[in-house]
């Protein structure tokens, strides 16, 4: 056994028993999807871990690799991977040699970075978008007239997943340039869905530069433009169109345009079950999640809407990890405003464990969990490794 092992070993167990709640091994295991007695191995210092078990403990307990094997100067595996998804995008109209696998294949790889795009597990991203993108560009350069959109499509998803991780770590103009692509491979696509969901991502540039009205005008001209709501994809296409458009005008402080846009989305539920379309999910649950999102934005007296939507009503766990962890983060910033600092904690704590790297790197968390600690000047072991944990001291 190896000093090295024997630390590592120490450092996961410690980090497991001041989870919240308190994982058992067993819990650590199935979180990480490895066997109990991998995990006792590792604990006890009798097995090595490799780079990749080293990053799937460390999102099962919520850190990061750095925390884990304490070494807070380590660099983090997302921003390490954004140069090279900028390098793999600087040549997507002029794609550079290499292999192209069977589309099959592609579609698989892109299912899964949609995937981890909704789990919040942006890790799982940059290990893949480097080499995604430009095989995914040289399949589009070489398709035939029958694959060409169905290769757009994926290079569109595949460009949604890489923006997402880019926007989360603050690498706004990378993010606003995978969403220029996005809309070049939509017009390849000529599926109006898809242009609506490309509508939708495109927001996020206006939220980075806090231009919000422009950003509800072009969310309204994306609504004008989008197919009429006669099935459920295409009602969940202008429903969620409608439910970016609430939380950007009131945003704006615009609480009229708000509630015209959260009740259109709520109408449009009605005709789409819960679920992901395009890549996005809709229904009545994600409505009733901007409906807090609405009552945050808002503020001043729409705090009290937020808190009383939450008491009577929470996300589902089949809900995507990064969609119900924002509910959490809402919250809390709802119940910090109302005096209410210990319920505020605990969601954050709430959002931490469902989508650890989402609820990290969200600037309202820092800035709640450092009003948290100013608020109590003995602050709270918890707080204080929670406030650690996302950067905020």
């Amino acid at each position: 056994m190896t000093a090295d092992r024997a630390e590592l070993g120490r450092r996961v167990a410690y980090f497991r028993g001041v989870s919240r709640p308190r994982m058992t091994q067993q819990q650590l295991a199935d979180r990480a999807g490895v066997a109990l007695g991998t995990v006792r191995k590792i604990e006890r210092g009798e097995r090595a871990a490799s780079g990749r078990m080293l990053e799937t403990l460390a999102d099962a307990l919520g850190i990061d690799v750095p925390r884990l094997l304490g070494d807070a100067t380590a660099s983090c595996a997302v921003r390490d991977a954004l140069p090279a998804i900028s390098d793999a995008i600087a040549v997507y109209d002029i794609p550079t040699d290499g292999p192209v696998r069977p589309l099959s294949r592609l579609t698989s790889d892109v299912q899964q970075c949609t995937a981890a795009r909704l789990a919040a597990q942006y890790k799982r991203i940059a290990h893949t978008a480097p080499d995604l993108l430009p095989e995914l560009s040289r399949a589009l350069h070489q398709a035939d007239d029958a694959d060409a959109e169905r290769v757009a499509a994926l290079l569109v998803s595949a460009y949604r997943s890489a923006g997402a991780a880019a926007y989360k770590y603050s690498a706004q103009d990378l993010s606003a340039r995978l969403v220029e692509l996005m809309r070049w491979a939509a017009a390849r696509c000529g599926d109006p869905l898809i242009a609506a969901a490309v509508a939708y991502v495109r927001t996020e540039i206006f939220f980075a530069a806090r231009a919000h009205r422009a950003g509800l005008a072009a969310l309204e001209t994306a609504i004008d433009r989008s197919p009429a709501p006669a099935t459920p994809p295409t009602a969940a296409a202008r429903g969620a169109l409608h439910m970016r458009a609430a939380v950007i005008a009131a945003r704006a402080g615009d609480a009229t345009a708000a509630r015209t846009h959260l009740g259109e989305a709520e109408r449009l539920a009605g005709q789409a079950p819960e679920g992901l379309y395009g890549g996005t999910a809709f229904g009545p649950d994600s409505v009733r999640v901007h409906q807090v999102a609405v009552a945050v934005s808002l503020g001043g007296d729409h705090v009290g809407e937020a808190l009383a939507m939450a008491r009577a009503w929470k996300p589902p766990a089949d809900m995507p990890a990064e969609r119900r962890s924002g509910f959490y983060i809402e919250l809390a910033r709802a119940q910090l405003w109302a005096g209410r600092p210990g319920d505020a904690f605990e969601s954050l704590t709430a959002a931490r464990r469902i989508a650890p790297l989402h609820t990290r790197e969200h600037p309202w968390v820092r800035h709640d969990v450092a009003t948290l600690r100013r608020l109590r000047r003995s602050a709270a072991p918890a707080l204080s490794a929670f406030a650690e944990w996302c950067h905020a001291i």
